[in-house]
């Protein structure tokens, strides 16, 4: 009793210090606000919105449960999870934060997990897609496509470890959720049958779930991203990031990395686009140690992404805490592999290279895919954004009004 009226005190007071400190910054909780909804507007909303929705519709034809049998006897052994986490890793690396954590909640509520399953599986198919590391991180704050390369295989290597790892969780579990079954076509084609035949809604009602689900989720996203961006800038204003800075210096000062790099490090625990940003400006370190920090940034998610992730959550019975614990290890491993691969890599491919930090023209040319998708987010994303919102009170005012 006196544990639960301690938390609720901390968490009155702490909400009660916000709406003060926002009343008290007005300007720059308004610059924060809008930071963060340019980012949603521009970016998640139109990069996301597409895969939510297709995912939601393959989910309901069956098309999941068809890969699932294809895909059990990698994902079973490799993770103990069923074939469909094979879909949902795929999908999670192609689109991004949060959607792993999304389609795994969906798979839960469909029953084609169970509980430890959807908690083996959330820990390591929710991570950042190659368009992020790329274009936004890479050329976007370092100006260094050739960085890319190193972010993005010490975090899908760090994916892959945790994945590894989690198989050991949860031994405990019925013995009859670890048999692989037998795979061949004909079980997938009857399995993705008879999936289509007990949903029994027609495709019009499929497809506008599928919008208003997605769009719903999207909507959530948007309002913590607007949220802990406010946060981030008001922490920062209240000097409470330098002061936690001071603890990190330790920590970092052991670790042999320059102190330097301690506020960007805070910042990135809250979001990641702001702490990569401010890694990126730090000019008086190596750009490895740089490279490293992002590593972990961009493996433990950001307070923000872990807030969204803990929403959607909380719709199953999926317990978060393996979650979050998951999101420390994956930012030690990245880390460690962006050290083991620098020398072996990128030292050794670019050593040649008289300007390393210097982006090659032709990164400018139009083959350079990330560069198109960026411009062609930052040109259309709005455009998308307003068809999908318009569309979902479309659905949604026909649903309201039968």
């Amino acid at each position: 009793m006196v544990r639960s009226k301690l938390k609720t005190i901390i968490l009155a007071l702490s909400v009660t210090i916000m709406a003060i400190s926002i009343i008290a910054f007005p300007q720059e909780s308004v610059d924060a606000s809008i930071r963060g909804l340019d980012m949603w507007w521009e970016i998640v909303f139109p990069s996301l919105l597409p895969f939510l929705i297709v995912s939601e519709i393959l989910i309901g034809f069956g098309v999941v449960r068809f890969f699932g049998v294809l895909l059990e006897p990698l994902m079973r052994p490799l993770f103990k999870v069923p074939g469909a986490g094979g879909f949902v890793w795929a999908m999670g690396m192609a689109s991004g934060y949060p959607a792993g954590a999304k389609l795994t909640a969906r798979l839960r509520q469909e029953g084609q997990l169970s509980k430890i399953e959807a908690e083996r599986l959330v820990s390591f198919t929710n991570c950042s897609n190659p368009l992020f590391i790329f274009g936004a991180v890479s050329v976007g704050f370092f100006l260094n496509p050739k960085l890319g390369i190193i972010l993005a295989l010490a975090h899908y290597l760090g994916n892959f470890t945790i994945g590894i790892l989690m198989r050991f969780y949860g031994k405990n579990e019925d013995q009859k959720n670890s048999k692989t079954r037998k795979v061949s076509l004909k079980i997938a084609f009857d399995e993705l049958h008879r999936s289509r035949i007990n949903d029994k809604r027609p495709i019009g009602k499929l497809l506008g779930d599928a919008v208003i689900s997605s769009i719903n989720t999207l909507l959530m996203i948007g309002g913590f991203i607007i949220l802990f961006s406010v946060v981030n800038k008001i922490l920062y204003h209240l000097h409470i990031t330098e002061f936690a800075g001071e603890f990190v210096e330790v920590i970092l000062r052991v670790l042999h990395l320059p102190e330097a790099l301690s506020i960007p490090f805070i910042s990135g625990l809250f979001e990641i686009t702001l702490g990569s940003q401010l890694t990126s400006q730090v000019y008086d370190v190596s750009l490895m140690n740089q490279a490293m920090i992002v590593s972990f940034i961009l493996a433990f998610n950001g307070f923000s992404v872990q807030a969204q992730v803990a929403s959607i959550l909380a719709e199953t019975d999926i317990n978060f805490k393996p979650y979050f614990i998951a999101r420390i290890f994956h930012g030690i491993f990245a880390s460690i592999y962006t050290l083991i691969l620098w020398k072996p890599i990128y030292e050794h491919f670019y050593n040649n290279d008289p300007s390393p930090n210097s982006i090659p023209v032709s990164i400018f040319y139009e083959e350079a895919w990330f560069l198109k998708a960026l411009t062609m987010f930052k040109e259309t994303g709005p455009l998308i954004t307003i068809a999908g919102l318009l569309l979902y009170v479309i659905v949604y005012y026909k649903r309201t009004a039968n």
